[in-house]
């Protein structure tokens, strides 16, 4: 499945909630049967995005270019959606299962499935100053974008919109935050995720970004 398919079905199924104000709700940790768990807050709002997801799909299934990437569309997994604030910051984590899809991806994929799903984005927001870094997480190679981003549709609200993507030994992951305001960059980043069975830890560290690829 083409990466920027994959961010497609990120900011479609997460857009409409920008303009959204939410209610507070329980929050903590959220997991994935390919082996992954990422927390946030019990003040953030998870919202319940599967009876929006088929529709999604379909929409971002218009644009595939092969049986392949609309196969793999349906098999994207909507493990997280979750806002707070008011205009509110959205976080969003997608899984792609290999057993599903077919194909298992390597190391050597994981620098260009990254970019090509920041870069899918753009349908979307207007993106700049992007900024890019890669680092490990337990035994873990992660790839990570930060940018400034307005929606095309409400240039009003500029927000930081962060991808973070890596692989797993079931499938691959893709984290991305639409922080409206630093508090909610911050929480993004230091949400605990932990990866095949390993110790949780902050899913962006503060040397993320020292040493860009």
């Amino acid at each position: 499945m083409s990466p920027r398919l994959l961010a497609a079905l990120l900011v479609l199924g997460s857009t409409p909630l920008l303009a959204q104000t939410p209610d507070a709700s329980a929050g903590v940790a959220h997991t994935s049967d390919i082996g992954f768990s990422y927390s946030v807050p019990a003040d953030w709002e998870v919202v319940d995005t599967k009876p929006m997801l088929p529709s999604v799909q379909a929409e971002v299934a218009k644009t595939a270019k092969s049986e392949d990437e609309k196969k793999g569309i349906g098999c994207v997994q909507v493990v997280l959606t979750a806002r707070h604030g008011d205009p509110s910051s959205v976080v969003v984590v997608v899984a792609l299962p290999y057993d599903c899809y077919g194909t298992v991806m390597t190391a050597k994929d994981l620098p260009g499935f990254g970019s090509g799903a920041a870069e899918g984005i753009k349908n979307t927001f207007d993106i700049s100053s992007a900024i890019h870094g890669a680092y490990t997480v337990g035994t873990h190679s992660m790839w990570v974008e930060r940018a400034d981003g307005v929606l095309k549709d409400s240039p009003q609200v500029k927000y930081t919109v962060e991808t973070v993507c890596s692989l797993l030994k079931k499938g691959a992951v893709c984290l991305m935050a639409m922080a409206a305001d630093k508090a909610g960059l911050q929480t993004f980043e230091n949400g605990a995720v932990a990866f095949d069975g390993e110790a949780p830890a902050a899913l962006v560290p503060a040397t993320a970004f020292e040493k860009q690829p």
